[in-house]
């Protein structure tokens, strides 16, 4: 297929942080916001005079200063946030908005949080003298009480922090022009997403997952425009005339913010058509609907709570959901078979994964390929081979049914 105009541009946005268009939006004058979780709405973050920034370590291989602070028993995922961060890649931030969700980011971020306690000695990691860390506490089922206590954390520790900070505009219609922007993000990512659904998807998975994460990585007014040339120019992309893949897959999972990851798997005979697990779009670009009448908080508390497919979620109900979503993207994707990813002592996403390759294969039929990984692609040689195995067995599944 023909190269996207703009690839190579997202791919250079990835390798840092504080890229080229996260300066543009500092030099502006804008607040830089950052964060690492779902419950944490992007869109309260990109309120007119500040924008969201979900943090990553790109390139980061060796969190040997990291594990002094947190022990090598925890996911690599947090350990390499919080590396990134004593090397200085954080400094651009002006906030940390953080979620009481998953245990190694919330002690990552507790690191980053200026206790001005006389018995506590403050680190000072973050060499911004604006910068503060704020937590929400997230509830662990979506009843009404739930939605309740979410809507007033958001409104105590984002809105009114942002507004006594930085004095940002947190009105109601400050609200719904962020929600707008959001929206079209979300129509562009998902149009741009939909071409995988076709027989010969005229986009890779890689290429999905690279936009995908600039989109949440980058300055929502200035990825725009990049996003709208790339889903007009995706209407007249012409498929290769023979498909350089064998089967179709969703990857599932815990945070995978590597593109190399998906790239691997893709090398070995697949396609990744679908990306349900943390920073991928499933969920996370589905449009907020504000009702007439409703306060567009109580919409943004409620749609992000309702839409959560996170592990952290335990009731039955919550786990059969899951699975049948997984199922439906299966079926709405046309996909051959799950892989289903966890880093290594992620504690939710351990069991979830365990979960998974029992119950999606025993009452879906779905192929299911279990991983327990790192945050970085360490032992591509082991994975490859994984991957090669499991994408076999799927095509020989597939010419078996063929067959019948």
């Amino acid at each position: 297929m023909r190269d996207l105009k703009h690839l190579i541009f997202f791919e250079k946005l990835l390798q840092e942080a504080n890229n080229d268009l996260v300066k543009q939006a500092k030099n502006e004058g804008k607040r830089a916001l950052g964060y690492t979780c779902y419950f944490m709405p992007e869109v309260l973050l990109d309120l007119p005079g500040c924008f969201s920034v979900r943090l990553r370590a790109p390139r980061c291989t060796s969190p040997d200063m990291a594990t002094y602070y947190m022990s090598s028993r925890t996911c690599h995922y947090g350990r390499s946030l919080m590396e990134r961060a004593l090397e200085g890649g954080f400094n651009f931030l002006d906030a940390q908005m953080a979620t009481e969700t998953c245990t190694v980011t919330c002690r990552f971020q507790e690191h980053l949080q200026q206790k001005k306690i006389d018995s506590v000695a403050d680190m000072d990691i973050i060499q911004n003298d604006d910068f503060f860390c704020e937590f929400i506490d997230v509830p662990f089922k979506k009843t009404e009480n739930s939605f309740e206590h979410y809507r007033k954390q958001l409104q105590v520790h984002v809105l009114d922090k942002l507004s006594e900070h930085f004095n940002i505009d947190v009105s109601d219609d400050a609200l719904l022009q962020a929600i707008a922007e959001h929206n079209e993000v979300c129509r562009l990512i998902t149009e741009i997403g939909s071409y995988r659904k076709l027989d010969n998807p005229t986009i890779t998975g890689y290429e999905f997952h690279v936009i995908q994460l600039v989109s949440q990585c980058c300055p929502k007014y200035l990825i725009l425009p990049y996003l709208r040339e790339t889903a007009e120019e995706l209407k007249t992309r012409e498929p290769d005339a023979k498909p350089g893949y064998r089967c179709k897959l969703v990857v599932a999972g815990a945070e995978n913010d590597d593109p190399d990851f998906t790239s691997l798997i893709e090398s070995c005979g697949a396609r990744v058509v679908a990306d349900r697990y943390c920073y991928g779009s499933f969920p996370g670009r589905e449009e907020i609907a504000v009702s007439e009448g409703q306060s567009p908080l109580d919409a943004i508390s409620r749609h992000y709570l309702t839409t959560c497919q996170c592990a952290r979620f335990m009731p039955q109900d919550a786990m059969r959901e899951r699975k049948q979503y997984l199922a439906d993207l299966v079926k709405e994707y046309k996909a051959d078979g799950i892989i289903v990813i966890s880093n290594k002592f992620c504690e939710y996403w351990s069991y979830e994964r365990t979960i998974d390759a029992i119950v999606l294969p025993r009452d879906f039929h779905i192929p299911t390929c279990s991983i327990e990984k790192e945050y970085f692609n360490s032992a591509s040689g082991q994975l490859r081979t994984r991957f090669q195995a499991f994408i076999e067995s799927v095509e020989i599944k597939k010419i078996q049914e063929a067959n019948k």
